[in-house]
């Protein structure tokens, strides 16, 4: 799909870049979860909660950033449809996902580190924890696949990469 010149267009640049943090926000809290719910036990060391909530937010707030690029992508794409190939150039695009990387650590790394250390509620039910796995690991695994399959321009770069194969 790589090859498919239909496909080198800032939307799925920025699509691809979502995806890719999604995949990545899940993992984050997938394993010790599962864990959690396997052996009953929600222990962490200091250390783990701190990285976990680390990847946490960067992934998190990275998708936010991201999600704000598609939204000007889409205002340049509707508002300047002649002049979008000047302005949504390869270089501009690049900037717009590595401002967005930059902006997960240094404006809410900080408030969210101090707000999740000052909420004493814990919950122990196993209603909960069924919950936590369905809205963070069900969803999230599933968007990139939504967000490719319902695209036309996807759909034939795959029938065009199976029509290869012998």
């Amino acid at each position: 799909m790589i090859s498919d010149s239909h496909l080198h267009t800032p939307m799925y640049f920025f699509l691809s870049n979502l995806s890719f943090v999604d995949i990545c926000l899940t993992s984050t809290t997938i394993p010790k979860m599962l864990v959690n719910i396997q052996t009953h036990s929600k222990v962490i060391t200091y250390e783990g909660c701190i990285t976990q909530m680390y990847f946490a937010i960067l992934f998190g707030v990275l998708e936010n950033f991201l999600l704000s690029v598609m939204a000007y992508d889409r205002y340049v794409a509707i508002c300047h449809p002649l002049n979008y190939t000047v302005i949504m150039n390869p270089q501009l695009c690049v900037l717009l996902v590595l401002v967005s990387w930059v902006m997960i650590v240094s404006l809410f790394y900080c408030t969210m580190l101090g707000v999740y250390f000052s909420s004493a509620a814990t919950h122990n039910s196993h209603s909960s924890a069924t919950a936590s796995v369905m809205y963070s690991v069900v969803t999230p695994m599933l968007n990139p696949f939504i967000y490719s399959l319902r695209n036309k321009d996807i759909k034939e770069a795959l029938k065009t990469l199976f029509r290869r194969k012998p």
